[in-house]
């Protein structure tokens, strides 16, 4: 496999666990970007923006991006927003297939509260509850997710070894990966 697998899409939609099958499956690396940025700095994402704001944030997010480009052959899993960023798209398009993995927001928010990291680790994005914050944000994001993704899956009703065969057997299979 010379091409990526970039794993794309809000909290809560499989991104981590899917990709971690994905890779076991396929015998490569995976890097989960947020979780490679916090082994990096030493610290959470939430401490990060919390002590720094969001731009700090998303510049570091920006330099892992552009790290986790220059492997080839891996799985990735990219924060909810790092496909908001033009240029993060730009440098993972060069190498990488987008999945967009996608789920109903009473799953995905039932897969949050279920994680311990949401609220260890993953900082609000907005100042509303959970529902409304996540609501309001796939509206707001979905259009990019769907226009850079290249496959997708609802994860809604797959369980997560489901769901990594999806990937393989029809996004993979298709052709559109390249290789």
């Amino acid at each position: 496999m010379e091409r990526n697998i970039v794993l794309i899409g809000y909290r809560g939609t499989g991104k981590t666990a899917v990709g971690r099958a994905l890779a076991d499956r396929l015998q490569v690396p995976f890097f989960d970007a947020d979780a490679f940025l916090e082994a990096k700095l030493g610290t959470t994402i939430q401490d990060m923006v919390a002590r720094k704001g969001w731009s700090f944030f998303r510049e570091r997010e920006k330099e892992v991006i552009r790290e986790l480009s220059a492997v080839r052959g891996c799985v990735i899993a990219t924060g909810g927003g790092a496909v908001m960023d033009q240029d993060n798209v730009d440098c993972l398009a060069g190498h990488g297939f987008f999945v967009l993995l996608k789920a109903d927001i009473e799953t995905m928010i039932r897969r949050l509260q279920g994680d311990a990291a949401t609220s260890e680790q993953r900082p609000a994005l907005m100042g509303t509850n959970i529902y409304e914050e996540t609501r309001t944000m796939i509206e707001k994001r979905m259009p990019t997710y769907e226009r850079v993704a290249q496959f997708s899956v609802d994860t809604t009703h797959h369980g997560i070894e489901e769901v990594a065969e999806i990937i393989i057997t029809q996004g993979l299979a298709s052709g559109r990966a390249g290789g």
